[in-house]
């Protein structure tokens, strides 16, 4: 389950890199075609930029979300759970040591 997880970020960030390079050939094309300047250019491309970055933050929130999800379904716990039943172990072993005397 985790390993799907995993191809589905690996991909989406592909296609974040791969969008980022047709971006730029989609902006050396318009620059051609509407007589953009270069700062025009350069204007536009870092709009496209950042709009990328958005999505990628979105896209791996989505995932972490869903790995979330997926190890609550199998029962894994998390790192705070985990330290925490930690903690009531050792008071709970505390206890028992001076019941025990």
């Amino acid at each position: 389950m985790l390993e799907i997880v995993e191809k589905t970020l690996l991909t989406g960030i592909g296609a974040v890199a791969l969008t980022q390079k047709k971006a730029e050939e989609l902006i050396d094309d318009l620059k051609k075609r509407m007589n953009l300047t270069e700062e025009e250019g350069k204007n536009l491309l870092e709009k496209l930029r950042e709009a990328a970055k958005d999505n990628q933050k979105k896209l791996e929130e989505m995932a972490q979300e869903e790995v979330r999800k997926a190890c609550g379904h199998m029962g894994v716990i998390t790192a705070d759970e985990f330290t925490k039943l930690q903690h009531k172990v050792e008071q709970l072993e505390k206890q028992l040591k001076t019941l025990t005397k």
